[in-house]
């Protein structure tokens, strides 16, 4: 049975959806980053996913993360559910597909937030899977809030808590472009490119990072970085990398050289 600290890998949902299009999955990165995945053959992997073109449109029109407030949504909150578990049924079936003993954990069916903070997390199920090898794969999803009836829970914040209750040893986060900038690299061909950063420094260039597109109901890279503080004040090393280009995640998971960013305590 294992028992060493645990690396989480984060693939953002804009690396396997594409978000202009809507509930359009990209298989072949998926597939690519499943395979990636299985050739670092990293012990005590956690996976979390985001929502990319699937969650976040369909929680955005139902009005999710704001809370309940009518019963219309309630059929709103099952939707944004269900494209999420279809989204994260892709995923399980590239990694099992490449022989990874991948094992799907719903979020909505074990946090429960407080004002969009997860408040309770049933990780009993998580720590037998972890301890018997397997490698658990969660996603953003929904969720039963105490405060506001039901609200939207990030990849994000499912990582950061992770991180802390299961004393993970580094993070890798895929994103769809090199890593954290100055400017929009999208929009900004001048944009410069952060190789590492200290807390102290990230702490500086908050204010600089791109906030989120109106469609992302989860914070876009401000959100990302916000809920990574805690982790990085602890000492645990942060690789951000491009998901989107081939070998940059197997290369972070494997602890090898690779473009991006890497965040550290100082």
């Amino acid at each position: 049975m294992s028992e060493t600290k645990p690396v989480i890998l984060k693939i953002g949902g804009s690396v396997i959806t594409d978000k202009n299009g809507d509930l359009v999955a990209k298989t072949e990165v998926i597939n690519r980053l499943a395979e990636e995945v299985a050739k670092a053959n990293v012990k005590n992997l956690i996976v979390v996913h985001g929502g990319g073109s699937f969650g976040h449109p369909t929680a955005q029109k139902h009005g999710i993360k704001e809370g309940f407030k009518h019963d219309g949504q309630k059929l709103g909150f099952a939707e944004t559910h269900h494209v999420m578990t279809v989204l994260n049924g892709l995923v399980m079936d590239a990694f099992v597909w490449h022989e990874i003993p991948a094992v799907s954990v719903t979020p909505s069916s074990c946090v429960v937030t407080e004002n969009g903070r997860i408040k309770q997390f049933e990780d009993a199920a998580l720590r037998m899977l972890l301890k018997l090898g397997f490698t658990p794969v969660l996603y953003g999803d929904v969720t039963l809030d105490e405060k506001l009836g039901f609200t939207v829970l990030s990849g994000d914040q499912i990582v950061a808590y992770l991180t802390a209750k299961f004393n993970a040893c580094r993070i890798v986060i895929g994103v769809d472009t090199d890593g954290l900038y100055d400017g929009d690299p999208k929009t900004n061909k001048n944009a410069k490119l952060y190789a590492h950063l200290t807390l102290s420094e990230l702490k500086a260039i908050q204010g600089k990072l791109g906030k989120p597109a109106a469609v992302d109901v989860t914070g876009g890279m401000f959100g990302k970085v916000n809920e990574l503080l805690p982790a990085v004040e602890k000492g645990i090393p942060v690789s951000i990398v491009n998901g989107a280009k081939a070998n940059r995640v197997y290369r972070a998971l494997a602890g090898e050289k690779v473009e991006g960013t890497l965040i550290e305590k100082g």
